[in-house]
């Protein structure tokens, strides 16, 4: 910061004079556009595609508007929720039911347990645990507790860990189905720090795994992404709210318009900074913030920050949402979800959305007592979706006869209401081994550069709960440049 900062009146002069140009428009480049056109800054966000949001999208689907995406945040930290009520929205704020998921593929289907962490159980031999890996994984499981003590770091990856101390059933069965739902990643390649922070020094005092999954549950007043919320009506208010929050403050919003390249203004007259080229034309700006996915960053930035390892692929998933009528669907027979065994079926998981949250059931009943809506997940880091190179027709026959398998009930077409599949890459979890890491270079080297930074999942890690800190933490990093002429290191 300045020695002699300069008055207000000045520093309000001076932000209104700098342009920031916000490269994505899903949820962290709106962010970070908000927390810039706070301070009266001239914002312009390029999207490229028709719509804002990314991954929070809806489409209209048998008369309702249906989240696509994501269609609810984590509640650690408070942040997505600070922020849903600075947009007027606190009062439409909604919990799921407590319906509980379910498992597949065992063959047959289970309740998922309770507690636990990450899949891992506290008591290998309790009904709801046994009835999933039987007795032989029970015993298995319970010679955790007979085995040496490993030290703090010794395992870092979740699945070699869980492999070691309660063997492949608890593995394949309860710990695998939850991170690939969850993370759409195989446990070998999650950080068990990262995942589940404090178990391994949990496991090192307790002296065996599960010992330090109890552990863990004490000292936590929710498990790990257990508590969640919504907004009646959709996730898509949010990014509907941010963008006419946006449009309030003077913020120029262009969507359908890639941009092709960025790079440092050399031009007489003009004040340093960067030149954001698209095919509509070149803008000039003292700052920018890239906030599209990893690929398109690592392409615009590649004379910065050069390529991903080739070794990292991003998981690509599809999102069938069905509404159908089918009376077998009004108990909710596998409570709001259920999980998969991976290899067990085709599709990876499947939500019972009109079951899990209140609004929607209310809405889809509207008229249609009997109306159901379902999302089935397909594709994982290491397989590709089943529904890969599927016209809609085709990838709705597969899902419906996924979701028939999965909630036990006949679905076909003669119970389909309306369809939609939504297609995008997913960013590899921050949980993953070596993704901090990345991470942090890409910031490290971000910090030597005036006047641009990147924020995303790709950065922060997924979910809205880091997506949202994070691009306020960094548009911080450039309001502080344009205030006061310097900024502290990226976080």
């Amino acid at each position: 910061m300045a020695d002699d900062p300069l008055p207000f009146d000045e520093l309000v002069a001076h932000a209104r004079e700098t342009r920031v140009v916000v490269v994505g428009g899903g949820i962290g480049g709106l962010v970070a556009a908000l927390e810039c056109a706070k301070i009266g800054m001239q914002v312009t966000v390029f999207e490229a595609s028709d719509r804002l949001g990314g991954l929070v999208r809806s489409a209209d689907v048998a008369g309702l508007t249906l989240d696509v995406g994501a269609e609810s945040y984590a509640t650690r930290g408070g942040h997505v929720r600070r922020l849903v009520e600075e947009l007027g929205l606190a009062d439409e704020i909604v919990a799921p039911l407590p319906g509980g998921a379910w498992l597949a593929g065992l063959p047959g289907a289970a309740p998922l347990p309770k507690g636990g962490v990450l899949g891992i159980p506290e008591n290998p031999f309790t009904d709801d645990v046994r009835a999933i890996i039987g007795w032989r994984g029970a015993w298995r499981a319970y010679a955790d507790r007979l085995r040496p003590v490993l030290t703090i770091g010794e395992e870092r990856s979740l699945g070699r860990l869980v492999r070691r101390r309660m063997g492949d059933r608890v593995l394949d069965r309860l710990v695998a189905p939850v991170t690939s739902g969850v993370y759409s990643a195989d446990p070998d390649d999650i950080d068990v720090e990262l995942a589940a922070p404090g178990l391994n020094a949990a496991l090192t005092n307790a002296g065996s795994l599960s010992g330090a999954v109890a552990a863990l549950a004490r000292s936590r007043a929710e498990a790990p992404g257990s508590a969640v919320e919504g907004i009646s009506g959709g996730m898509s208010r949010l990014v509907d709210a941010l963008g006419a929050r946006l449009v309030e403050l003077g913020a120029d919003i262009q969507v359908e318009t890639p941009v092709e390249a960025i790079v440092p203004t050399a031009e007489p007259g003009v004040k340093p900074g960067w030149t954001v080229r698209t095919a509509e034309g070149d803008l000039n700006a003292e700052q920018v913030i890239v906030a599209c996915s990893e690929s398109a960053a690592r392409a615009l930035l590649a004379g910065l920050i050069g390529p991903a390892d080739s070794d990292r692929v991003a998981p690509r998933v599809h999102v069938v949402t069905l509404v159908v009528d089918a009376p077998d669907l009004d108990g909710a027979p596998r409570g709001t979800g259920v999980l998969t065994v991976p290899g067990s079926h085709r599709a990876k998981a499947l939500t019972h959305s009109s079951a899990k949250w209140p609004w929607l059931g209310e809405a889809a009943a509207v008229g249609h007592p009997h109306r159901h809506v379902v999302r089935v997940s397909f594709g994982t880091q290491s397989e590709a979706p089943a529904t890969d190179g599927l016209g809609r027709d085709d990838a709705t026959t597969l899902a419906l006869a996924e979701a028939s398998a999965l909630l036990g009930v006949r679905l076909d077409a003669t119970h389909l209401v309306g369809s939609d599949i939504a297609r995008y890459e997913q960013t590899l979890p921050g949980a993953a081994i070596g993704q901090r890491e990345a991470a942090a270079a890409v910031r490290a080297t971000l910090s030597k550069v005036p006047g641009i930074v990147a924020v995303g999942a790709w950065l922060s890690g997924t979910g809205l709960a880091q997506v949202v800190p994070d691009a306020r933490a960094q548009s911080e990093v450039l309001r502080r440049a344009t205030l006061f002429g310097s900024a502290p290191a990226s976080e």
